[in-house]
């Protein structure tokens, strides 16, 4: 390790020329001695968490029921639906390709939650340093 005489010396700045400043370190006016360093953070969860509507939810499981319990395809769950007088979000119609989707985003939008936007990062920070900077 350097003395703080040697740094000085090393920038040029002569320990006879310079005086003591309130931290007990050598410098000349407008020349302070810092601590400098970086932090990196990283995150997923940029974005607040949007949850299904209860409605939503329901929809969800009862179509989970149907294929899984029951084995119904996607024709015949958009078909008991709409005998049910049961719509859509926007208020349309069931089709087989509606169904669908609702069983695969639902599924997609679990895995980004729990691959993804809960993956926890540890926070990286660089080594201190004693930099020497001119303030005028």
């Amino acid at each position: 390790l350097y003395s703080e005489e040697q740094i000085l010396t090393s920038q040029g700045i002569w320990p006879s020329q310079s005086r003591l400043n309130k931290f007990g370190c050598y410098g000349l006016e407008g020349i302070v001695p810092h601590l400098e360093f970086t932090v990196t953070l990283q995150s997923n969860n940029l974005i607040p968490e949007q949850r299904y509507k209860k409605r939503q939810d329901i929809i969800y499981n009862l179509i989970k029921f149907l294929k899984e319990s029951e084995g119904l395809g996607y024709r015949r769950i958009s078909y008991k639906l709409n005998s049910w007088g049961i719509k859509t979000e926007r208020g349309n119609i069931w089709n087989n390709s509606m169904v669908y989707s609702i069983l695969k985003r639902r599924t997609q939008r679990d895995d980004r939650i729990e691959n993804q936007r809960l993956i926890h990062f540890n926070p990286e920070m660089s080594k201190l340093d004693i930099k020497y900077r001119s303030f005028e």
